[in-house]
């Protein structure tokens, strides 16, 4: 019956997991539709929204039947499952992502050279297909080890060395699914220009990467109980760096960079940003600059006092 239900979350995760990296590759999407017809997105949010919570609940029910929660028990006490009853969905979790590398080696980190080889792939739909596919797969990963580390077995060494090397592996290879998922994001604004949105998402995957290395570290001992701090404290650490970095600033930076080796440049998008951006949009040639300066002082001069800040006040001057 727990073997039954080994199974059962085995195959979910293939599900869900799989519709996601048939979403975001079109090599792995082919050998999917091969073997599970259809693997689209309206199966996916079936699996998702309707299947998983139904599933969840009925294992919950199973395992509360099977285990009844005993109110005496020692407090040290931590129940865990049998080796094989959560190695199997790690494994099956290991093996599909293994295989995902594997398929689509060459748009992994291919880059621009893979764009341009490739017949009918624009740096859109390389970027766009793909990105945020991948980042779900890097958060949704987080919870599936999460749980492992917690009901997997540490009693024999055995049982120790099989929860490093499949918890281990899965998050190594999400790492590497976290760096095509930058590459998608960085080959996309090389293409079309930077914005503080993709600037947002792109710092928020650099901090997952650094969230799974100390995993991977973490691992090593088996000892995670500095991990809870040391992800809060990275991720105020990385909201601190935003903020010293001025986001708007540098986009306007990196864009008006960009224009410099390209000639090209998007002056309503840069009209949007605030003051923040203007040292470096001065440096555009007058034609370019002449409306978008103006758009951001005139949008300036309209804000209330909730939106206040000091360089507005000082390019005022």
């Amino acid at each position: 019956m727990r073997m039954g239900l080994s199974a059962l979350v085995a195959l979910l995760l293939l599900l869900v997991f799989g519709a996601l990296f048939a979403g975001a590759d079109e090599n792995f999407a082919r050998i999917a539709d091969a073997v599970v017809p259809e693997l689209d997105f309206e199966t996916f949010f079936r699996a998702t929204f309707v299947f998983a919570p139904s599933t969840v609940l009925a294992l919950g029910a199973a395992f509360t039947a099977l285990r009844p929660p005993t109110l005496g028990a020692p407090s040290g006490e931590r129940r865990t499952l049998r080796g094989a009853e959560w190695a199997v969905p790690i494994g099956v979790l290991v093996a599909l992502f293994g295989l995902f590398i594997v398929v689509q080696a060459a748009s992994l980190f291919g880059g621009p050279a893979h764009v341009r080889d490739s017949a009918g792939l624009t740096f859109s739909s390389y970027a766009r297909n793909g990105f945020w596919q991948l980042t779900l797969v890097t958060i949704l990963t987080l919870p599936v080890i999460a749980a492992a580390a917690r009901w997997a077995p540490r009693r024999t060494r055995a049982e120790r060395n099989l929860l490093r090397g499949l918890a281990g592996a899965l998050a190594v290879l999400t790492l590497v699914i976290a760096g095509s998922a930058l590459a998608r994001m960085w080959s996309y604004q090389d293409a079309y220009g930077y914005t503080v949105l993709r600037m947002l998402v792109m710092t928020c995957e650099l901090w997952l990467g650094v969230v799974y290395a100390m995993i991977i570290a973490a691992g090593v001992r088996l000892r995670a109980r500095w991990l809870p701090t040391a992800v809060l404290g990275t991720a105020m650490g990385a909201l601190l760096v935003l903020a010293a970095v001025n986001p708007e600033g540098a986009v306007a930076e990196a864009n008006v960079s960009r224009f410099e080796q390209t000639g090209k440049v998007d002056p309503e998008y840069l009209a949007e940003l605030s003051a923040d951006a203007l040292p470096a949009i001065e440096r555009l040639p007058a034609e370019v600059k002449g409306s978008v300066v103006l758009d951001i002082n005139a949008r300036a001069g309209d804000m209330s006092w909730r939106s206040w800040n000091l360089t507005d006040q000082l390019n005022r001057l």
